[in-house]
């Protein structure tokens, strides 16, 4: 049985896409489901009970991934059609510009004190061309709810809060909460 633990809607801040995003609870994992209106993206992730991944699938206009990912218990990634990607050794999440879903998954995992800072190795995804890279996701916990998270490689720096789940509220200037979740039980890791 799969039961929903979040539901949660964010737009961005400039209103051009408004994801609907779901974590769930299946078979032994965890699953977080987007779909990305505005950039007509679908994705799937496949996390292991401590979130780390497992699998990466994203879907735009065809039934078939147009991108499926796999990372095994080494820390190796692939392609779902054999191809090795070395160049992603040593990524965790995956991180998408059309979503700030990696961040509830990044802060989960790192459970930082305040002051404490991090950094992780995120596969970075452009969803209009599909390429992949490593990237440099710098997370520092400005206070119990407040987050600043920098990608230098990309320019890329901005300040979020969330909420006691971990779950993005706003970041000015990125994305937006616009439809509180539904109380949920306690169940993530």
């Amino acid at each position: 049985m799969t039961e929903s633990v979040l539901h949660v809607q964010w737009q961005s801040w400039d209103n051009s896409t408004d994801e609907q995003f779901a974590l769930r609870w299946d078979n032994g994992g965890w699953v977080a489901e987007g779909s990305v209106s505005g950039a007509n993206v679908h994705y799937v992730l496949r996390l292991g009970e401590n979130l780390d991944l497992r699998q990466f699938l994203l879907f735009r206009d065809l039934d078939e991934p147009d991108l499926w990912l796999v990372r095994d218990s080494t820390g190796r990634w692939g392609e779902m059609n054999g191809g090795e990607r070395q160049d992603l050794l040593g990524c965790g999440p995956v991180s998408l510009g059309c979503s700030p879903s990696a961040t509830l998954i990044a802060i989960r995992s790192l459970d930082l004190e305040v002051g404490g800072r991090a950094e992780l190795m995120a596969a970075t995804v452009d969803t209009e061309t599909l390429s992949v890279v490593p990237a440099a996701h710098v997370f520092t916990r400005l206070d119990t709810h407040r987050w600043h998270l920098e990608v230098g490689q990309f320019g890329f720096s901005t300040v979020f809060d969330v909420d006691d789940e971990g779950v993005l509220i706003q970041s000015p200037g990125w994305f937006r909460r616009v439809a509180p979740p539904p109380e949920w039980p306690t169940l993530l890791p």
